[in-house]
């Protein structure tokens, strides 16, 4: 049976070296790349079982290339562990928010790192096992901006799938606002309450789940909220409320999607959008 490979993307050759001989007691072959696009080029050539992954390196940032990574359909299981001295709370963040499975601080201990490993690639044995052909999984704080960032994101990734460009953007627009349902009326704009967005793709779908930290609600509660009987009946309710005008992003989003569902407390919202079937003139 054929070693497992650890793509090592590190500029330091004495913490490169370190880090091959932890990953080989462990009975992975390393390879080393010593910047960014190499690691890339040998990520999508080897096709590695983990990629421990700097931030730091000359050209370009460990965040940026586990974008692209995430990015590729190539690449998208590709079990990332983010290795960095930047231990804070909001690289961390970042790591995440660009879809790291694992994000570790120097200086670490073997255990650590093995554990981290071990965590990338049972996410990757759990995607397989569910058929699941990609998942980003990304937390980010209530602030809208980052939203955009993450919503861009996702959809550099569905630009590679059957999607048209009108059916990219209608996913977009739902996805921002669920989006800002959640960080609004969900965290009710508490910057430190973070929003969980999950993005996966199926062989005939994506289907992105959104969720808050709030109470949850009860959709037939929502009297400030455009309904599918009488779109413009809420406005008054708004408006007695002291609201801004608005209100109608669970009607905009149901349209724009092919299914939409909220679990039993009403803070997570699933979104489905189905592939466009083949025409015969396509085939």
């Amino acid at each position: 049976m054929p070693m497992a490979t650890a793509l090592i993307v590190e500029d330091d050759q004495d913490q490169a070296e370190m880090v091959s001989q932890l990953v080989r007691l462990r009975q992975f072959n390393p390879v080393i790349a010593k910047d960014g696009e190499t690691g890339l080029a040998l990520a999508r050539q080897l096709k590695p079982d983990v990629i421990l992954l700097d931030v730091m390196l000359p050209d370009l940032n460990g965040f940026e290339i586990c974008r692209r990574l995430r990015s590729d359909r190539e690449t998208m299981l590709t079990p990332i562990v983010m290795l960095t001295a930047l231990g804070d709370n909001s690289n961390r963040t970042q790591g995440y928010r660009v879809g790291a499975n694992a994000y570790i601080a120097k200086p670490y201990g073997p255990d650590e790192l093995f554990e981290a490993i071990s965590t990338a690639r049972a996410w990757r044995t759990g995607m397989e096992q569910e058929h699941i052909q990609g998942e980003i999984h990304v937390i980010l704080n209530s602030e809208i901006p980052f939203l955009q960032e993450v919503n861009d994101f996702l959809m550099s990734v569905s630009r590679s799938s059957p999607f048209a460009t009108e059916q990219v953007m209608q996913l977009r627009q739902a996805v921002m606002e669920m989006g800002h349902n959640a960080i609004e009326w969900g965290n009710r704009h508490r910057s430190d309450k973070l929003v969980d967005i999950t993005y996966r793709i199926h062989s005939d779908r994506v289907e992105i789940v959104v969720r808050d930290q709030g109470d949850g609600f009860k959709r037939d509660e929502l009297p400030h909220a455009a309904s599918p009987d009488d779109p413009v009946a809420h406005m008054d309710v708004r408006e007695k409320l002291g609201l801004r005008e608005g209100g109608f992003g669970l009607l905009i989003t149901g349209g724009m999607v092919d299914e939409m569902r909220y679990n039993d407390v009403g803070n997570q919202v699933t979104i489905i959008k189905r592939f466009p079937h083949p025409t015969p003139e396509s085939n």
